[in-house]
């Protein structure tokens, strides 16, 4: 575009071609960007600048006055609902150039102008994902300069701390708002009243990312002990901070949805009471369908084995406590996989370690069951004693291993792990519990 007219790109966003206005922006240099969002009506400017990729907008941006820079910051406050509003409009590549990260100083700034109620909408329009840290932090908090001595910090925490979520940590940052370093207030308040605040960090810290997503804040939080993080950009930019209540709320949902999983729900129910009927029927009967189905291969195992039966009645007695354990054995299994998996205790690359060690201690329950089992027996079927202990060996193992590896397999296809949920297990098991137990009867007792 060597003859730049301004008027065609605000003519563009007149009649919402998106396409078009995309392609000529990114035909100007800085200065005519610049100059278009000069000439642009308070919307007008906002849109211009979001459609800016982030180079671009941190370039412009500063090429922008004083004045016109406070009028983007306040416009992307004041029209972010109208702003939301163009997204239904647009093709997918178009919203996701609408939804750029913005530089961090201009978040920064926005993020502190708006009311706890509007935040929720700007941080769409910042375009941070639907469950990041970034729709988590809250911009309520205290920073420093490095230069700065005890005495100007603690004056500075009085006059800017009311607010702040909380006040354990005080956040150090340099001229363009990057982060440095974090520092208890314990520390600050412990030094001289002279000594600078360069004196008193040592430039390590941990932060999250506002593009993560909110588990791996748990995660981060569990592993360092913290009351609260900071968060930045993907430049180091100081945007916010997550605390720990925060994080608290997003572990119990995940857990909460987890739980529903487990106990094979589709989907996580927040009220049962709320809900209805047939909101719940639907979520459950498709799972207790194809368990059916499945619980038929139990069935006709045990008709193969009639003969067996027909022989040896004492054999049905045992079938429900043999069957039983083996699907108790995998669901603990299961449920200590889940929870270690979710925690981030392990990873998907363990998984032939925990075998090993899922084996060991499998065999070491089953061989204390086997004996349990063994004791019953003599009272009520002697001579299928050695039947007994044999098969509650294997099944506790069985059901043990089965319990272990489904999370692993379900999470490496990009499933949630918790939807390895008991009755799945339970049903697995039953199948090759019955197998088991007749083809160990079959053998050792001759039949």
């Amino acid at each position: 575009m060597t003859n730049f007219d301004a008027k065609i790109l605000l003519r563009q966003i007149r009649k919402k071609e998106w396409k078009a206005l995309r392609t000529a922006m990114h035909e100007l240099d800085y200065l005519q960007l610049a100059e278009a969002i000069n000439r642009g009506s308070e919307f007008e400017s906002v849109v211009l600048f979001r459609f800016l990729s982030r180079e671009q907008a941190k370039e412009v941006f500063q090429e922008l006055s004083y004045e016109k820079q406070e009028d983007i910051v306040e416009g992307l406050a004041q029209h972010a609902s109208r702003v939301a509003d163009l997204l239904n409009d647009m093709e997918p590549d178009d919203r996701t150039a609408l939804l750029e990260e913005l530089p961090g100083k201009v978040t920064q700034r926005l993020m502190q102008l708006l009311t706890p109620e509007n935040r929720k909408t700007a941080t769409q329009l910042l375009g941070y994902p639907e469950e990041s840290i970034g729709r988590l932090m809250t911009p309520e908090y205290v920073a420093v300069k490095p230069h700065f001595t005890v005495e100007e910090t603690l004056t500075h925490i009085r006059e800017y701390g009311h607010d702040s979520e909380t006040l354990n940590v005080i956040y150090v940052v340099d001229n363009n708002w990057r982060l440095i370093d974090d520092i208890r207030i314990r520390e600050i308040i412990l030094a001289s009243p002279q000594q600078r605040i360069s004196e008193l960090i040592d430039y390590k810290f941990v932060s999250l990312n506002a593009f993560d997503d909110q588990e791996t804040a748990v995660s981060v939080f569990k592993d360092h002990d913290r009351v609260a993080l900071p968060v930045s950009d993907s430049d180091g930019t100081l945007l916010g901070m997550v605390t720990i209540d925060d994080v608290f709320d997003v572990a119990e949902e995940e857990e909460t949805e987890d739980f529903h999983k487990f106990g094979a729900v589709q989907d996580a129910i927040i009220s049962p009471l709320q809900a209805t009927v047939s909101f719940l029927y639907k979520k459950r009967v498709l799972w207790l369908i194809a368990l059916v189905f499945v619980s038929v291969f139990s069935g006709a195992i045990i008709k193969s084995f009639e003969d067996v039966l027909a022989k040896t009645l004492s054999l049905v007695f045992f079938l429900p406590l043999l069957i039983d354990s083996g699907g108790n054995a995998g669901s603990q299994s299961a449920t200590l996989m889940i929870r270690a998996l979710a925690m981030g205790d392990v990873q998907i690359k363990d998984w032939t370690k925990l075998l090993g060690k899922e084996f060991f201690v499998s065999l070491l329950l089953g061989l204390t069951m086997a004996l349990g089992v063994s004791l019953v027996s003599t009272f009520r079927a002697p001579e299928i004693m050695l039947v007994l202990a044999i098969t509650m060996t294997l099944i506790v193992i069985v059901g043990s291993l089965i319990g272990m590896l489904l999370p692993f397999i379900f999470t490496k296809l990009k499933i949630d792990p918790a939807t390895a949920s008991a009755p799945l297990i339970t049903s697995m098991a039953d199948i090759l519990g019955v197998f088991i137990y007749f083809t160990v009867a079959s053998k050792v007792l001759g039949i």
